[in-house]
């Protein structure tokens, strides 16, 4: 009983921080870079579990992968001709 609860706790646990990770994928343009610098620079740019966008990019970071809460901007070359976008 004791292993269950336990196991169930940390299912939850992990659950929850996989939930509030940020997926997105860092770099620095014509500069080179090591894995640990970036790791250097993420856990200080971390705060409470929560990345400090404006940080990184002090640091020379830039994000390659927009934040799931950003929203794609409709191409007003991609819609019919006569056509404007829905607001």
């Amino acid at each position: 009983m004791r292993h269950r609860l336990t196991s169930g706790v940390l299912l939850i646990t992990l659950a929850m921080t996989a939930c509030g990770t940020d997926t997105r994928e860092w770099m620095k343009l014509n500069q080179t870079y090591t894995t640990a610098e970036f790791r250097r620079d993420l856990q200080q740019c971390t705060v409470k579990g929560k990345l400090d966008d404006d940080c990184m990019k002090a640091r020379g970071w830039v994000a390659v992968t927009p934040p799931k809460a950003e929203q794609k901007k409709e191409d007003p070359l991609s819609l019919p001709a006569g056509r404007s976008p829905r607001r």
